[in-house]
């Protein structure tokens, strides 16, 4: 049997796109091997995040991406969102449909994720 451990970005700088994650996500950096491999954990996600430095990240749209659903408590979708474009996420797209909605965004090193009203 296999357990979902972490998910792992390639980048160019593991260390600052891991504390930019842990920011948005109240998380912490709890490891940072000199900045080659940094692993973020977070109330808010059930797994770790890991952040791996490469020479070259992958060219073109991630085949993978986090889909992130905002809480009640924060209010829903919309500030949430303000609040990753505020800390340097750009908004990509918006898509609803009857009854859900959810908007595209890119981390500051260009990776693809999406955040959604509650459900």
């Amino acid at each position: 049997m296999l357990t979902l451990g972490m998910i792992t970005f390639d980048t160019r700088d593991a260390l600052g796109l891991s504390k930019w994650w842990a920011d948005q996500l109240d998380g912490k950096v709890v490891e940072d091997n000199d900045g080659y491999f940094c692993i973020v954990e977070t109330p808010m996600l059930p797994v770790r995040l890991a952040f791996q430095l490469v020479e070259e990240p992958t060219a073109g749209k991630n085949r993978i991406h986090l889909d992130l659903a905002a809480t009640s408590s924060a209010g829903g979708r919309e500030p949430v969102v303000a609040k990753l474009i505020a800390g340097g996420a750009t908004l990509v797209d918006q898509q609803r449909l009857e009854g859900f909605a959810w908007d595209v965004l890119r981390d500051p090193h260009g990776n693809v994720f999406c955040v959604s009203d509650p459900h």
